[in-house]
């Protein structure tokens, strides 16, 4: 399987291209910041109108991510929806598509800044989930240990192009956001510099999955 393999707080993780990644101990699927039902949210506030097809693509990669991975249980790091309206208007062949994608699985919704509260699509609802030695929330706290969070977006560039990307130190790992209408907070944003080590690498996503040093 392609991707990045590293080592955090003991756990053996894999980075994929996609965004998303795979704990093969656990079997366990983790995506942060699906942001499902921007396009909807920003035609019901009038909003610049953006093709209503990002729902789709989200699941199409996810669906992608399942049967790559084989995964047992997914993590959905937060933001899952753009907010709980959208949640609500989810139209039904999505919701059945949700369905089946969770059929066989355990799937944990964590909570977000943008989805406080839960949505009635099956599955956990959980503040944050502390599983062996790592501690998955959506937002990333100072001073953890063994943490894997979502939240900010990021991205880090190489030779002028910026895209989303992994960030890793020894404490901590923040996942770019999955979602397809999603932007970016650059990696030498100061929020970022200051939660990330000095010695972080960025896991640029695309084809590959390649590290680079965190650009600051």
């Amino acid at each position: 399987m392609d991707g990045y393999a590293f080592t955090l707080a003991g756990a053996e993780l894999l980075a994929l291209p996609s965004g998303a990644l795979y704990w093969p101990a656990q079997a366990l699927l983790c995506v942060s910041d699906l942001h499902l039902g921007k396009a909807e949210r920003v035609a019901r506030r009038a909003l610049s109108p953006l093709p209503p097809y990002e729902t789709q693509d989200t699941l199409t990669r996810l669906e992608e991510a399942l049967a790559l991975t084989g995964a047992e249980t997914v993590v959905c790091l937060g933001d899952s929806f753009d907010d709980d309206a959208a949640a609500r208007a989810l139209p039904p062949k999505d919701r059945l598509w949700i369905a089946t994608l969770q059929a066989g699985r355990r799937w944990i919704w964590i909570e977000g800044n943008h989805d406080p509260g839960p949505v009635d699509l099956g599955g956990e609802h959980l503040a944050e989930l502390s599983l062996g030695p790592l501690t998955l929330r959506h937002i990333a706290e100072s001073g953890a240990q063994g943490e894997v969070s979502g939240h900010y977006h990021p991205k880090a560039g190489l030779r002028g192009r910026w895209r989303p990307a992994f960030l890793l130190d020894a404490a901590r790992l923040i996942l770019p956001a999955f979602g397809t209408y999603t932007g970016g907070l650059r990696s030498d944003a100061s929020v970022l510099a200051d939660l990330m080590g000095p010695q972080a690498v960025a896991i640029l996503t695309g084809e590959v999955a390649r590290p680079i040093p965190m650009p600051r």
